[in-house]
Order: C-alpha cells, then sequence, then structure tokens
C-alpha cells in the first residue's frame, strides 16, 4: 500500500511555502520515506527549510523494512519517476540514511540526485557550526560519513582501465588503472585527515576538562538544557539568565553549547544550553559531539524542554526521541525536570489537557516569563535534597575558602569566634567532603576534627 501526496495534497499545483523565496526555486526537493504506517514527513520537510531547499511534493511507500538495494520497490520506483517530472523535482530527499549500494541504485533508477537524512543533517550542521571545535566536529562526522560513499565519485575514471584485459578477457596486469588509484588516495588520505582531527578534539576535550575542573574546584550546581530542536531551549536561557544567545525558528540554530550563571536564593548555578536532539539523529554527530553533549552527561540536573504546542502524537515521539539519544551518550539515568515550554501558544482547555497528560511537567512561558518563579523555586527543591547540613570553623588564614563557601553555599550563618570563623551552611556531599577537616567535631566543643 503507498500514499502518495504533494504539501498541499495536489501534485499539479504544490502550494509554495511562504519562507521560500518568490520564484522558482534552485534547488526543489521531493521527500520519499519507507514507513510501516503513517505519512508524515514534517521534520524531514524543516530539515529541508532549515537548509535552504523547496520542497515541491512527497511519497510513502508502506512496507515493513527499506528495500536493500534500492530502498523503495521496483514498482513505486517506476510511480515516482513520473512523479518527480510532473513535480519538476532536481533532487530527491530520503527521510532515512542509506547505505552506498541504496544510494547509487536510487540515483540510477531515477537518474536525479539523492540526498539522504543524514547529509541533509551534516549539511546543516556545517553551516551552524561558529567554534573552533564545532567545525572540527562537523568535519570528522562528514569524513566518516563520506568515506564509505567515495568509490561512486571516481566511477569515470575506473573505466578507463577496463580496456586491457589479460588472457581470458579478466583485467590483466598494469590494468588497475588512475580511478582505483585515485580512490585508494582519497581514502588513505581521509584517514589520515579522521585521525589528525579526532586528536585534535582530544586536545580540545583536555582543555574543556580543564576549564570543568576549575568549574568543579568551586562545585557550582549545574543545570543542563536538553530536548528537542526548536522546544525553546536558548529562549529559556535568555529569560533565565540575562544571556543573548540567538534565537530562530529553524532547526539547530544552537549547536555550540553555552554556560551561563544563573542565581537563585542567594546561590549561583550554572545553566548550559546543549544541541537540539532530532529523530533519528545520525550516529556520526552523536560520536563526533561526543565532548558537548558530556556538558549533558555530566550536569547535576537536566531540564527536559518539550515543544507543549505540538500535538500530542508528536509531542510524546519527541519525548521518545530525546529519552532515545540521553540514553544513547549515558545520561539515561540523570535526574531531571520536564518543562512545558510555549504556554502562551495554549488556551485554557489545551493547558488543562497538557498538564492531566503530563502531571510531573511544569508548564511556562520562556517567551513571556510566566511560571519561572516556579521554576526556580522547583530547582531549588531539587538541590535541596542532596544537600548535607555543615558546621565548620574555618581559621583567619582561610579567608579564599570562606569566600568560596559564600559562593558556593550562598546563605550562611557565620560567627566570628576566637579560633576562627564558625560557619553553618548547607553544601552538596561531594563539597562537603572537601571541608570535611575543618568540620566540627560532634561534642560541640569548637574544636576541628583532624
Amino acid at each position: 500500500m503507498t500514499t502518495t501526496r504533494s504539501r498541499n495534497g495536489r501534485m499539479s499545483e504544490p502550494r509554495r511555502d511562504d519562507r521560500q523565496p518568490v520564484g522558482r526555486a534552485r534547488q526543489r526537493a521531493f521527500m520519499i520515506a519507507a514507513l510501516e504506517s503513517g505519512d508524515d514527513l514534517s521534520e524531514l520537510q524543516e530539515l529541508l527549510r532549515t537548509a535552504g531547499v523547496a520542497v515541491v511534493g512527497q511519497t510513502v511507500q508502506h512496507r515493513e523494512r527499506p528495500h536493500p538495494n534500492t530502498y523503495l520497490g521496483e514498482g513505486k520506483l517506476e510511480e515516482l519517476r513520473a512523479l518527480l517530472k510532473e513535480a519538476d523535482a532536481n533532487v530527491v530527499a530520503v527521510d532515512d540514511e542509506l547505505s552506498p549500494r541504496q544510494e547509487r541504485n536510487l540515483e540510477r533508477a531515477l537518474d536525479t540526485p539523492v540526498i539522504d537524512r543524514t547529509s541533509i543533517i551534516l549539511d546543516i550542521f556545517a553551516g551552524h557550526a561558529h567554534s573552533a571545535e564545532g567545525k572540527l566536529q562537523v568535519e570528522l562526522a562528514q569524513l566518516q560519513y563520506n568515506l564509505a560513499r567515495m568509490r561512486g565519485l571516481w566511477t569515470h575514471l575506473e573505466r578507463l582501465g577496463a580496456g586491457a584485459g589479460g588472457p581470458g578477457g579478466g583485467p590483466g596486469i598494469g590494468t588497475r588503472g588512475p580511478g582505483e588509484s585515485q580512490i585508494e588516495t582519497d581514502r588513505r588520505l581521509a584517514r589520515d585527515r579522521i585521525t589528525a582531527l579526532r586528536r585534535r578534539l582530544e586536545r580540545v576535550k583536555g582543555s574543556r576538562e580543564t576549564m570543568r575542573a576549575e568549574r568543579d574546584r568551586a562545585r557550582l550546581p549545574t543545570v543542563a538544557l536538553v530536548g528537542y530542536t526548536n522546544a525553546g531551549k536558548s529562549t529559556l536561557l535568555n529569560r533565565l539568565t540575562g544571556a543573548e544567545v540567538g534565537v530562530r525558528d529553524r532547526l539547530f540554530h544552537t549547536l555550540d553549547p553555552t554556560t551561563r550563571s544563573y542565581k537563585l536564593g542567594g546561590r549561583d548555578y550554572l545553566l548550559t544550553d546543549t544541541v537540539g536532539f532530532i529523530r533519528k539523529l545520525p550516529h556520526q554527530l552523536v560520536e563526533a559531539f561526543g565532548a558537548t553533549l558530556e556538558e549533558t552527561r555530566l550536569a547535576d540536573l537536566l531540564l527536559h524542554v518539550v515543544d507543549a504546542s505540538a500535538p500530542e502524537e508528536e509531542l510524546d515521539e519527541m519525548m521518545r526521541a530525546v529519552d532515545s539519544v540521553l540514553g544513547d551518550i549515558g545520561a539515561g539515568d540523570q535526574p531531571r525536570l520536564l518543562i512545558l515550554n510555549k504556554a502562551d501558544a495554549l488556551d485554557d482547555d489545551q493547558r488543562h489537557e497538557v498538564q492531566l497528560r503530563h502531571p510531573d511537567g511544569m508548564l511556562i512561558s520562556a517567551a513571556t516569563g510566566e511560571g519561572l518563579d516556579a521554576l526556580g523555586e522547583r530547582i531549588e527543591e531539587e538541590f535541596a535534597r542532596r544537600l548535607r547540613d555543615v558546621e565548620l570553623l574555618l581559621p583567619y588564614s582561610e579567608g579564599g575558602r570562606l569566600a568560596e563557601l559564600h559562593e558556593i553555599a550562598g546563605d550562611l550563618a557565620r560567627e566570628d569566634t576566637a579560633d576562627g570563623v564558625r560557619v553553618t551552611a548547607k553544601l552538596p556531599a561531594t563539597v562537603a567532603a572537601r571541608y570535611a577537616r575543618y568540620a566540627v567535631s560532634a561534642n560541640g566543643d569548637g574544636r576541628v576534627e583532624q
């Protein structure tokens, strides 16, 4: 069973996306997918829009799994050839990652360039990466993806060595041809470049770990914003911290993690905005962005931001996608809060419905500031559960340690005594252990435990 439709349901009159330039677009993509059920390709369409490609139609073939050689079945390919001509498409966009064989066979069958989901995402990442680390990560992911696809780039040269046959008509000695040599050279260069990039990223990772060690020295509580791309994480970071992170209505607008200080109840927190997730996030990106995603894995608390205005099925699917990626990077068991963002886009009935479906979620609007005071209180409560009451006696010579305590603990009680400054505070367990040598003895005699 198959379904075919354009973006407005009529193949002969595809509706123009008002966000695309007026006139005939240079790149006109026809979307295809092999799905078990349904025909929703809205995320692929949004990816293409972000990449600057117009969408002129789509077709879906319902099958248990894609065809191993051509992705779609032969009958569907025949139908697709006519649809491409009718829609005036000059590229085919596939809502899956294709194997090199599928990609080559599909292009031959359709006589049209084919791009898969992974290549589209890599192209978007390449355009949105601004930091040196981000650019290295994107280049690494692109090389890993393209390495297996290099053979097709030199087929015109491979044929040059096919004329001189050996005995029996097979290829003879010296008939390998420049094409094969060029392929081997390119693959070697690509592998060398991958090795060099990994080394450079290791050095960058070392610098990141040094900066993280500085943060850990002060041990400020860390909070990471995670969620589906375009859920409003950057807007929330800006609203909470006064940052000016760029915000636009496009996928993956934020790639490089941004960390800002956030004060609650006299205590400083570190709030990090991370790259947005999507369904079927390419494994090359998960691997390449390991250092960036590590910020998520090491955070004390995750705020899972979702677009509460999305339809129920779509919202559930986006949440499952985020859960899947968090599991892939080792952050599946991290403490987290569900943040139902974009409350300003909901009417009263919709608000009631979404809160019934997600009773543990906090309904907020990062755009208007609604619910952010309650969110701050909830964050404080989450960290308060992990705080220990400590009583310390710091010598007057340890002024730096006392200043550090003020930063970490926020509100604390202090009393100047003959032996030093007596401090009562609440500290995270890991931080409290660092101050154990200043702890007042259990019998309360004012002596410091040794």
